[in-house]
């Protein structure tokens, strides 16, 4: 506690009195009454310059923690739009993971089916050769057969081709005649069985030899058509091989990326942090201050009456008038600047929509990526009005990746409303924002295909669905 005078100079109005009949202490008294009441004069100017020069500290790291929460937020989404291209290159490796191993399947089943075709190629090929000798037997037994029917024939030839009636009533010796005929009976069937086992060996010897020339014609379109199929399925494993070590590579780099992100998020973070406990200790040094200057307005109250009371009973003796001192009005400390905010939980179902347009995304829809909708995707014309849905302070206004150009209102009591993909940023951070006031224009900044407004509410950090809290109406 400030003070300036001893406990000892605190008189009784008596004592007072006694003492300013003397004309020495006449002087002394009005010194010291002057004094007195320039105290609540000197000491508010003090306070409040410290509280402008504190005010002035604290704005400027304010600024600066703005910028550097600007600049983690900006990091943060860079790094979940990192994640998010990782996990769909991680999608599109496992893909290519599949198709490998499908192909590797494939190509393994081909090779069977070759392998089992090899194999009846070579059963079939040994059939061949065994009709093959089954061939050359049988025409080992037909130029016998042939022989001996030439010799048969020839015999006949030179015997003539008797009439087996002729023979019989020739006169000859009856028993020569029967052998005669006997022997041509024998020499005709021997002759008819001939050609018969020749005919029929000719007639197997040509299926066979047919069959097997089908056969191995089959086998050799189908182990044509195994082989271009062998080599397509080589093609497109060496093809998605290289489409693998392409997407093992951009998931690396991204790795080595985000690896580097993280770390500076993590300075950045670090950072703030700091940032955080100075602006802490300086608001609890202004709380300390005001404390302070609480307790010398009080202390100046009874002093201020004291001096009045001691004024109004004493009178100089010699006629001089004590002049009276001006007073000054004690005015309480203004109050820190606060944003303008509102109160959102009560407002919801209420907020009127940032723009006019179809919503073509929902919250909570599955994307198309694998994630989903953490807000909505309201199409919308180039250049339409983007409006505040409640009061607040502009906390981000800049672009980012993912979000184009991406501004972020802080409503108090952890509600955010987020804007993004706008064409323009009309409000920069610390601006003050009323409900329906225009923050941006629509547009298709960050790559956006189409025009339109991606917009969300967060409460703590958590996405909240737009359509239960915004009237589209």
């Amino acid at each position: 506690m400030f003070c300036i005078f001893p406990p000892a100079l605190f008189l009784t109005a008596a004592t007072a009195r006694t003492i300013l009949r003397r004309p020495a202490w006449r002087l002394l008294a009005v010194a010291l009454l002057a004094a007195t009441l320039m105290v609540p004069t000197v000491a508010p100017s003090l306070a409040a310059s410290g509280r402008q020069s504190g005010r002035g500290a604290d704005t400027a790291s304010t600024s600066e923690v703005a910028e550097r929460e600007s600049d983690l937020k900006s990091l943060h989404g860079q790094i979940e739009t990192l994640r998010s291209e990782m996990a769909t290159a991680e999608g599109s490796r496992r893909d290519a993971l599949d198709q490998l191993r499908d192909s590797d399947r494939a190509i393994s089943s081909t090779q069977r089916d070759l392998h089992h075709l090899t194999t009846q190629n070579g059963r079939l090929q040994a059939v061949l050769k065994d009709l093959a000798a089954q061939s050359r037997e049988l025409e080992q037994r037909l130029g016998a057969q042939q022989g001996q029917l030439e010799k048969l024939l020839y015999r006949q030839y030179l015997r003539g081709n008797p009439d087996p009636l002729r023979v019989l009533l020739n006169g000859d010796d009856p028993n020569q005649s029967a052998r005669d005929l006997y022997y041509l009976e024998v020499v005709g069937r021997t002759r008819s069985q001939l050609l018969v086992d020749i005919e029929a060996s000719l007639e197997r010897k040509q299926a066979l030899a047919g069959e097997t020339r089908q056969q191995a014609e089959q086998l050799s379109a189908i182990e044509a058509r195994q082989r271009e199929a062998h080599a397509r399925l080589l093609a497109q494993r060496e093809q998605r091989q290289a489409m693998l070590a392409k997407v093992s590579e951009q998931i690396a780099t991204q790795r080595r990326e985000i690896g580097h992100l993280q770390r500076d998020e993590k300075r950045l973070t670090e950072l703030i942090d700091r940032l955080a406990k100075i602006m802490a200790t300086r608001a609890a040094e202004a709380r300390e201050a005001a404390r302070r200057a609480a307790q010398r307005r009080e202390l100046a109250k009874p002093e201020t009456r004291t001096e009045k009371s001691s004024q109004a009973s004493s009178r100089p003796a010699d006629g001089e008038r004590i002049g009276k001192a001006p007073t000054t009005e004690v005015r309480p400390e203004p109050a820190l600047e606060m944003p303008p905010t509102a109160n959102l939980a009560r407002m919801k179902g209420e907020l009127r929509s940032p723009t006019r347009g179809a919503v073509t995304n929902r919250f909570g829809a599955a994307r198309q990526e694998g994630s989903t909708w953490k807000g909505l995707f309201i199409r919308a014309s180039a250049g339409a009005e983007v409006k505040s849905i409640a009061a607040g302070k502009v906390v981000f206004a800049d672009w980012m990746r993912g979000f184009g150009n991406l501004l972020i209102v802080d409503h108090g009591s952890g509600y955010l409303s987020i804007y993004a993909n706008n064409d323009s940023l009309l409000k920069q951070v610390g601006d003050d924002v009323r409900a329906g006031d225009t923050v941006a224009t629509v547009g298709n900044s960050g790559g956006n295909p189409e025009s339109g407004l991606y917009f969300e509410i967060r409460h703590q950090g958590k996405p909240l669905d737009p359509l239960a809290w915004v009237n589209l109406k």
